[in-house]
């Protein structure tokens, strides 16, 4: 009987005495693990002041962090109205750069989970220069171009600091993860696509990504749509016509960069049936692309993948790909 009131209270005790952090990871802001405006990591993409289609004054964007494990941040942020870049540099860079577009169902953009977990593989290992996008979302805007217009922008600034950043013009890329693949997808297929800039030399210069990786991408905006995302972007109730023209499979052509896609078969949250779609519109307009799908991973696995999954060779199956891509031997 002692025992059985006794057990409860060292229970409670023992709970009380516990950080909060290690019973939930309750969220929290943590704007200073962004790089600090004029660091050398962090690349504006627009002037001061003359983001097009904004206030002069920027809203301060939010950083929140997710986890309580300090060896496996997951922080994302929002409210962003003056994008930038985050610049992850490896020792010997190999002359190949990718523009990452996180995901994040045009609500948020996740910064670790696909971005700095990429680092590793990609920069230390592979030796491709990344620059993580902090984009503009939908966020009640009644321009729906933002996003892409900052992936334009951004694609050109990289190609115009090739030479400081040592890198081939011609070896930039575009990886986007969920809704930033749908963004990724957006460049590739609509790199030309003229919208508002500032009209200096940098907006002069080929939007276009010389290949594209995209992760379990949201493409299709009708049957196949993650609600949220087709939410954010195209409202509540879209007509059949502005579906379409989301639904990035109609919008493939020859002038598409060659494609790398993955994509997990048990995803619930972005059916796989959108990179089914894509690969097709790709192959039919002659567009060379590879295409990869893992019976397990889910949605969302970035690179934290369970080790007995085969969906942990995708960063060398990219690699590789990258390589060929370039006319490299594999190692």
């Amino acid at each position: 009987m002692r025992s059985a009131v006794l057990m409860p209270l060292l229970a409670a005790c023992l709970l009380a005495a516990t950080p909060m952090s290690a019973v939930h990871a309750a969220e929290r802001p943590v704007p200073e693990t962004e790089p600090a405006a004029g660091s050398p990591t962090r690349i504006d993409l627009w002037p001061a002041g003359k983001v097009p289609g904004e206030a002069a004054r920027p809203s301060v964007p939010r950083v929140i962090e997710r986890s309580a494990d300090v060896a496996l941040p997951d922080r994302y942020i929002d409210t962003v109205s003056a994008p930038y870049l985050v610049a992850y540099r490896p020792a010997r860079p190999n002359g190949s750069a990718l523009l990452v577009i996180p995901g994040g169902g045009y609500q948020r953009i996740v910064l670790d989970k696909e971005g700095t977990a990429l680092v590793p593989a990609f920069v230390e290992q592979g030796g491709v220069t990344l620059f993580v996008l902090r984009y503009r979302l939908p966020e009640g805007r009644a321009d729906r171009q933002a996003a892409l217009a900052d992936a334009q922008r951004a694609l050109r600034v990289i190609r115009a600091g090739a030479a400081q950043w040592q890198l081939d013009p011609q070896r930039i890329g575009v990886m986007g993860f969920s809704a930033g693949g749908h963004v990724a997808a957006r460049l590739s297929t609509g790199f030309a696509t003229v919208l508002p800039g500032n009209g200096d030399a940098t907006d002069r210069l080929s939007a276009r990504p010389d290949f594209a990786l995209l992760l379990y991408p949201v493409i299709d905006m009708g049957a196949h749509a993650h609600g949220g995302s087709r939410s954010r972007l195209l409202g509540a109730q879209p007509s059949a016509a502005l579906e379409a023209q989301f639904s990035l499979q109609t919008q493939v052509n020859a002038k598409t960069p060659p494609t790398f896609l993955v994509h997990a078969q048990d995803d619930s949250v972005v059916p796989v049936q959108n990179s089914l779609l894509y690969y097709q519109a790709l192959l039919a307009a002659g567009v060379p692309s590879e295409m990869h799908l893992f019976a397990h991973g889910g949605h969302g696995f970035g690179v934290r993948i369970p080790e007995a999954l085969t969906t942990t060779q995708w960063t060398g199956l990219a690699l590789r790909w990258m390589q060929a891509q370039a006319g490299e031997a594999a190692p």
